[in-house]
């Protein structure tokens, strides 16, 4: 199959490897327009480590290009970036093609299904709860692999088409997709927020002194009572809601593959083991733009929704908020243009089963 991607950074090119290498054909779409001019003038793609080779992925020049040369198009962008692509991506996207959010954020499939039900086109549309590798970029044709994902929990909207999700991801990318109950388990299946903003928060001034730093190796018994504390949070909202997810635990193990043990003592195995990799080497890091808004806001929202506060979410996104001098909540534009803070939990549920929000002001059109 030809994988359209929207996005070319870290995530992005690790996918396209392994789309390349598995046999299928993977073209790469920079919205920016810059991260794909050196691929795009004929240099290889070069993925080390965890996945080996070089590559030679097309390259869309837009969102159009990209729509009608692609089979699927698969969302591969931090989450400040989902609701422009979506929205350029909307009017081109066809009966028969799929889309895949690698990974989900911020419901942002039921903003993809509502425009596309406006235009009488319904696809199926998968979350993944987390992406498939991690990985970073050393440059514009190389990413560096850190580890490719044994599980990643996965659910399709509409859910009448979750079986025709679950296939196609197989057929892709193989035996390691964990089908969950709907929307609202993917919504809380994303450890990335929560774990990030324990890490950033706790190393706040290496990031800003731009120092080299092993991440797994600073994940300290405090830091990781922390994440730990924050992961009860999140399950507490999945058990108001009767979702089963994974554990933080389980996270660790699954995806680094070490034993089950406390938090800080898993992620210094992954250090020994050379997989804990490096902290952001800077403040304008995802850790805070991305997973603050798009993340940890998205939690915090869905724990008043069923009443079980996530407090130290909350507690999190004010803290970040004071110290970059932002208002993190507000600019998640996503939740905002679906006017998610009108839904009560009825309606969320159904828009998690139908794929469509329902009819009030803001919808997107």
């Amino acid at each position: 199959m030809t994988v359209g991607i929207a996005g070319a950074g870290s995530v992005a090119f690790a996918t396209a490897a392994w789309l390349e290498q598995a046999g299928h054909h993977a073209i790469l779409w920079s919205p920016s327009g810059k991260r794909t001019r050196r691929l795009a003038a004929g240099e290889p793609l070069v993925a080390r480590n965890a996945i080996e080779g070089s590559f030679r992925p097309g390259t869309a020049a837009d969102a159009a290009d990209l729509a009608a040369r692609a089979d699927v198009v698969l969302i591969a962008l931090p989450g400040y970036g989902h609701k422009a692509v979506l929205d350029a991506l909307a009017p081109h996207l066809r009966n028969g093609q799929a889309v895949i959010f690698s990974s989900h954020a911020s419901f942002g499939a039921l903003y993809l299904g509502t425009k596309l039900a406006a235009r009488g086109i319904t696809l199926p549309i998968v979350a993944w709860g987390t992406t498939l590798a991690t990985a970073r970029q050393a440059d514009l044709t190389t990413v560096n692999v850190n580890t490719v994902r044994s599980k990643i929990d996965l659910a399709t909207i509409p859910e009448d088409r979750a079986e025709e999700g679950l296939r196609l991801c197989q057929a892709l990318f193989g035996d390691r997709f964990v089908a969950r109950e709907g929307l609202l388990s993917i919504a809380l299946s994303n450890l990335n927020p929560q774990n990030h903003m324990g890490i950033a928060l706790c190393n706040m001034t290496r990031m800003e002194h731009g120092e080299t730093w092993g991440q797994g190796a600073n994940i300290t018994p405090n830091v990781g009572r922390l994440l730990e504390r924050l992961d009860e949070e999140r399950l507490a909202i999945a058990e108001a809601l009767g979702l089963q997810v994974r554990t933080i635990f389980d996270h660790f193990h699954l995806s680094y593959h070490v034993p089950r043990a406390s938090i800080s003592e898993m992620n210094q195995e992954m250090h020994r083991q050379g997989v804990g990799g490096t902290g952001p080497a800077t403040a304008d890091s995802r850790y805070a733009t991305e997973d603050v808004p798009y993340g940890l806001h998205v939690t915090a929202v869905l724990g008043d929704l069923v009443g079980r506060p996530a407090v130290l979410h909350r507690a999190g996104v004010q803290i970040f908020s004071a110290m970059y001098g932002r208002d993190f909540a507000a600019e998640n534009t996503l939740l905002t243009d679906m006017g998610f803070d009108r839904l009560d939990l009825d309606q969320v549920k159904r828009a998690c089963r139908t794929g469509i929000l329902p009819a009030h002001d803001g919808a997107p059109a």
